[in-house]
């Protein structure tokens, strides 16, 4: 790993064992990008990578020179209006009304590690030698702009982080109306675009589609990062699959809206930008004031797409994620939520967590309805304080008999919003998000506080704070189940209205701030709707997210599968919950739904009261394997092996750190006769270990599981017996494989 800048050619060259990024300041002092790819030796120069020519119809830099236009030319922080007619990376308002800025190259320096961004969640480093860090600062002369331009290259994996801070180092203020966190440039389109869309209760479905001229584009303007577009990207190679072939991977630490584009010019060279959402956005820069952008993570590999899903997960789960929980196996938990909704008393809830303990469970968890007037979702939001009524002796109270129980205790909140129903509304009626003289929307009767303000983020803080340290705690559940409209502040003049989305955010991972630090033993648990909000900036905070609200186990294969593109099992909510489901109203036999929610943080979202004794017994059997193999689960390198996008069967695994412990998920949706032979081909073993499958004793060598497959083949190759085993629909299986040297 290093960052070298050579003098004489004015190239920096930021490298490690899987990938080299070259830029150089070109002859107008911007900066532009010669290559993003696998790793290649390093030179004194590489600007021969900077190719141009002259091309008719075309708008020139220099009088003499008919070759050098930016709009045919690879940049790191493009601007419009100087010959390139691309969309740019930044714009920048100024008083006289020109939107023109040349950030022209001024110095640069190089550091070990990487700093913090202010506010703001990001990648970081613990130790040395993890990652060198490059800060290029460019300056508009005119306006005395500044912009910093920040790349840490990690050691481990084709990793590097991006992110700019924008100063306003004049005397007259500018209004910026875009910053990307990211640009990249690259000299072709032959790359397959793939997203994690969908929408409430599917979500982190995988889309996919070839890049063709013009702009494509994928984001949110819902003040949330969405269910309906994840904040990742990937550009793969048409032959590229999930054992071989490049891919870049483009992932924005960032929970608001946000933008992730495409464009692809008549020469089919590609434009990538990431960052906030330009036509949402605009923020006032006073002489002296600086904007730092969100951080955005570039991986790139050749090794196929396992390998650069490996690489986020290894750095989302070590270098993300913070904390007490960040290396910790999760908690079995019951959570009362599909179990009671809001008709519930304490004693009915000790009787659920009775029952969770006697089985095995370590964690029980109140939702939605413990607090105010709450016994809908009509009123009681902003009134953090117990109900009585349900409640006799409080939060504090109930803790304190769930502990008796042997049980460790979770809570729900959703402090964003508020009921007018509230004693909270009441007193602080201005305090919510509302544009004067307009209608004003609600979502499931509820309306977003104006966490703009740092006196409503206060207010909530104090509500929370005094419930947590008056009761035993281990868990929270912070919710969010609604979009922003009207986003509006009553606190901010009319020339900073432009910044109330992203003050929103600020004011979301403040609150994270100082709750984490202040009970730093607190596992949170972002959600938003279930994934409205499962997002990299959530990670920071909150090391797991409720993926989706979704609990059906074969909805789940495909929102799993995608969401694994880019995140961590170990950050993904998953539960067992009742059938028939309550969200898609399908039986599914309870074996299948634990073999699905094994891969992610397990959990159960039931009354274990109304299962049968044998299903009990199974209950207690499933909780048992997953406290024996939940490190493997949550930890281990995972694989995808086949996809629930593509056919009836899906499939995936986790391997041990030493390889010695593997775990193979295996589902079918509808059952079939007659039907052919079948293997699965597996990943990540030693080839010269022989692995033996701990419910048959069969075993077979690390190399043959892995060329020549797995069989799992069973009694539907064929005519099925009435009664057999595996005819079923929704059939799923689990194969342990402990290895030994041979």
């Amino acid at each position: 790993m290093g960052i070298v800048y050579h003098e004489s050619s004015r190239t920096f060259h930021l490298y490690n064992d899987a990938m080299s990024y070259i830029i150089m300041v070109m002859r107008n002092g911007h900066l532009g990008q010669l290559y993003c790819g696998k790793r290649i030796r390093d030179r004194e120069d590489f600007s021969y990578f900077l190719e141009t020519c002259e091309r008719p119809m075309t708008s020139y830099i220099y009088e003499n020179d008919r070759t050098f236009s930016l709009e045919h030319i690879r940049q790191e922080y493009p601007v419009f209006g100087t010959t390139d007619y691309r969309q740019p990376a930044v714009e920048v308002l100024q008083e006289n009304g020109s939107r023109v800025a040349e950030f022209q190259y001024q110095c640069h320096r190089i550091e070990e590690g990487k700093e913090k961004l202010p506010g703001l969640p990001a990648t970081y480093t613990e130790e040395e030698g993890e990652a060198q860090s490059l800060i290029v600062t460019l300056r508009d002369a005119v306006t005395g702009g500044e912009a910093e331009l920040f790349y840490t290259i990690f050691a481990e994996g084709g990793i590097l982080a991006r992110s700019v801070r924008l100063t306003n180092k004049g005397d007259r203020p500018v209004q910026l109306e875009r910053a990307m966190s990211l640009c990249l440039d690259l000299p072709d389109r032959d790359y397959v675009w793939q997203q994690l869309s969908g929408c409430w209760a599917r979500e982190c479905h995988i889309h996919s589609r070839c890049l063709e001229p013009g702009v494509q584009s994928m984001g949110s303007m819902r003040g949330n990062s969405s269910h309906e577009h994840n904040p990742f990207l990937v550009l793969r190679r048409p032959h590229t699959d999930e054992r071989q072939g490049e891919a870049i991977g483009i992932s924005l630490i960032y929970s608001g809206n946000f933008r992730i584009q495409a464009e692809v010019d008549a020469h089919d060279t590609l434009r990538v930008l990431a960052g906030i959402e330009p036509d949402t956005f605009s923020w006032r820069l006073d002489g002296g004031e600086s904007f730092q952008t969100p951080e955005a993570v570039l991986v790139y590999t050749d090794r196929g797409m396992n390998h650069m899903s490996q690489t986020f997960h290894r750095l989302y789960q070590r270098r993300l994620a913070r904390g007490y929980w960040r290396d910790r196996v999760r908690p079995i938990l019951n959570n009362n939520w599909e179990a009671t909704y809001f008709d519930f008393t304490e004693e009915r809830l000790l009787e659920i967590a009775s029952r969770a303990k006697a089985c095995g469970v370590e964690l029980f968890v109140l939702d939605d309805g413990w607090f105010g007037d709450r016994t809908s979702e009509r009123a009681g939001l902003g009134d953090w304080r117990a109900n009585r009524k349900r409640l006799p002796e409080g939060i504090g109270g109930l803790s304190r008999r769930i502990e008796e129980l042997g049980l460790k205790f979770g809570l729900w909140f959703e402090p964003e919003m508020v009921n007018s129903d509230s004693d909270f509304y009441r007193q602080h009626p201005d305090w919510i998000l509302e544009t004067p003289m307009r209608r004003r929307s609600h979502g499931r009767y509820q309306y977003v506080l104006d966490f703009s303000r740092k006196e409503v983020v206060d207010a909530i803080y104090a509500q929370m704070a005094e419930i947590l340290r008056n009761a035993s705690i281990s868990y929270i559940k912070w919710d969010m189940n609604r979009s922003i409209t009207e986003c509006f502040s009553k606190a901010w003049p009319a020339e900073r209205q432009g910044e109330i989305y992203h003050r929103y955010i600020l004011g979301v991972y403040a609150l994270y701030e100082r709750l984490t630090e202040e009970f730093p033993r607190v596992l949170f648990e972002s959600c938003a709707s279930g994934g409205g909000r499962f997002d990299p900036g959530m990670l920071y905070y909150a090391p797991q997210g409720w993926l989706s609200d979704n609990s059906d186990a074969v909805e789940r294969l495909k929102i799993q599968y995608g969401a694994s593109l880019c995140y961590p099992v170990s950050s993904m909510g998953a539960h067992v919950s009742v059938t028939p489901n309550h969200q898609v109203f399908r039986n599914t036999p309870l074996s299948t739904r634990a073999n699905v929610a094994y891969f992610g943080t397990f959990g159960y979202e039931l009354d274990l009261n109304k299962l049968t004794e044998e299903e009990i017994g199974q209950v207690k059997e499933q909780i048992a394997f997953m406290k024996k193999y939940r490190e493997v689960l949550q930890f281990g390198t995972f694989y995808r092996l086949q996809s629930p996008f593509e056919g009836n069967e899906t499939a995936w695994m986790v391997v041990s750190p030493d390889q010695k412990t593997a775990l193979v998920g295996w589902y079918r949706v509808l059952n079939v006769v007659n039907g052919r032979y079948t293997r699965l081909r597996l990943e990540g073993l030693k080839p010269d270990y022989c692995y033996r499958n701990v419910y048959t004793g069969s075993c077979h060598f690390g190399d043959e599981l892995m060329y020549a497959g797995l069989i799992t083949s069973d009694e539907t190759a064929g005519q099925a017996p009435a009664g057999g085993e595996f005819c079923t629909d929704f059939a799923s299986r689990i194969y342990v494989l402990e290895g030994t040297k041979a």
